[in-house]
Formats: C-alpha cells, sequence, structure tokens
C-alpha cells in the first residue's frame, strides 16, 4: 500500500477492535489520523482521539467542522462505528431494533453524508464502510444486526454511485469473526468447532485493518462500490454462517 503523506483521515469506533487497528495503520503509513468513539482512547502518534456520537447529528457536525479547522483537509474516512446484540427475533424489542439500526446504520449515513459533503468540495476523498458477513448471510437470533450490516451494502453501493461525479470512491469491508475486545468472551466460552472458518482460526483486527486501508489508497484507484470479505474462508463454506458474530 502507498503513503498517506500529507492525508487526513477520520475513523470513527477508533477506541479499540479493528478501529483501532486501522487508525494506526494509517498513522504507520503517514496520514493524520482522528480517532472518533463515543469513549476516546488515550493519544498517540498521529492519531488524535475525539469525542463523537455517530447517531447525533450536531456531534457529527461537530467531528467534521472540527476536523477540517484543525487539519484543513479530510481525504479518508473509515467508518467502522457499530454495535452487536444478539436477541431471538420473536422476543426482540422495538427499542432493541431502533438501537442497533440508529448506530449501525442511520450511524453511518450521518457520517458519511457530512464527510461527503466536505469530500465534494475539496474534490474527492475515499470512504471505506466496516459491514460484515452477516451483510449478506443471516446469522441466528441477529435479525437487528443483519438488517443493519445488509443495510450498509447497498447505502455503500449507493454513494459508489452518486459520488463519483466527484471523485469520491466508497467500498466496504466485510469482516467474518473477527476477534476483537467486544467479542473475545464470547469465542472463549464458545465450544462449537462448526465456528470456525476454513483458515481455522479468528480473524485479527490487523488483517481487517490492511484490507481498509488497501481501499482507501491510491492503488485501489479504480475500485469502488465494491466489499472485500475478510472471513477466513467462512462464506465460502456453503455460505454458512458461524456461531458467533463479527465485530
Amino acid at each position: 500500500m502507498g503513503s498517506f503523506d500529507g492525508k487526513v483521515a477520520v475513523v470513527t469506533g477508533g477506541a479499540s477492535g479493528i478501529g483501532a487497528a486501522t487508525a494506526a495503520l494509517l498513522a504507520a503509513r503517514g496520514a493524520q489520523v482522528v480517532a472518533a468513539d463515543r469513549k476516546p482512547a488515550e493519544p498517540a502518534d498521529s492519531v488524535t482521539p475525539w469525542r463523537c456520537d455517530v447517531t447525533d447529528p450536531g456531534s457529527v457536525r461537530a467531528l467534521v467542522d472540527g476536523v477540517l479547522q484543525r487539519f484543513g483537509r479530510l481525504d479518508v474516512l473509515i467508518a467502522n462505528a457499530g454495535i452487536w446484540r444478539q436477541r431471538p427475533f420473536l422476543e426482540l424489542s422495538t427499542e432493541e431494533w431502533d438501537e442497533v439500526l440508529d448506530v449501525n446504520l442511520r450511524g453511518c449515513f450521518l457520517v458519511c453524508r457530512q464527510v461527503a459533503r466536505a469530500m465534494a468540495a475539496a474534490g474527492g476523498g475515499s470512504i471505506v464502510v466496516t459491514a460484515s458477513t452477516n451483510s449478506t448471510i443471516a446469522e441466528p437470533d441477529t435479525a437487528h444486526y443483519n438488517a443493519a450490516k445488509g443495510g450498509l451494502l447497498m447505502l455503500v453501493r449507493s454513494m459508489a454511485v452518486d459520488l463519483a461525479q466527484f471523485g469520491i470512491r466508497v467500498n466496504a469491508v466485510a469482516p467474518g469473526t473477527i476477534e476483537t475486545p467486544l467479542n473475545r468472551a464470547a469465542l472463549a466460552e464458545s465450544d462449537d468447532a462448526f465456528a470456525f472458518p476454513p483458515a481455522g482460526r479468528w480473524g485479527t483486527a490487523d488483517e481487517c485493518a490492511t484490507a481498509a486501508v488497501f481501499l482507501a489508497s491510491g492503488e485501489a484507484a479504480y475500485i469502488t462500490g465494491t466489499s472485500l470479505t475478510v472471513d477466513g474462508g467462512q462464506t465460502a463454506l456453503n455460505g454458512t454462517a458461524p456461531v458467533r458474530s463479527a465485530r
């Protein structure tokens, strides 16, 4: 992957897991990175923590305006903020449905729209959304999560079509089961061998970060409107979903 020297990137959900790994890799490649999160992490080299709630339009506007004021530009967005919840469909409450859709789908839309407006005014940029293998495969007891992640893929395709005229590329990374702080305990408790993909292990946040940074880079200049699956062969296994969710 090429250098990001002189570039400014925003990573939502950047305090831990895939977001933190992506922020660190972008910084290592030369970018100035803003890691936005409800609970920001401690500052790191070339990574600036920023408090942002992606479900709040005012907080999203403050993030983008603040980045432009501080750094003067915004070249890359990694729209990664998300939550995972599990509930059997017949027990799923309206409040639980709204919570997951609000963060995972509406929150992504709010951030992407605000950032895309700034990118369009500046002549272009790259947006990478963290989707999931759940975008195309329905995992049991997660209808709200599946629906949100499925919606993200169509949002990515729609943005790619609408924003190409402004020089903005939009793609997705679709992780399978990834060992992150969010789900490490659940993975440790799972003794179902069916949960493992053909690769025979869980994926890592760094492996997802590598895919996201590639899509954001100039080496992917002719790639837009697509999704790069990072799942160790999970979706190749007769289209079967694992026991535990991504993220």
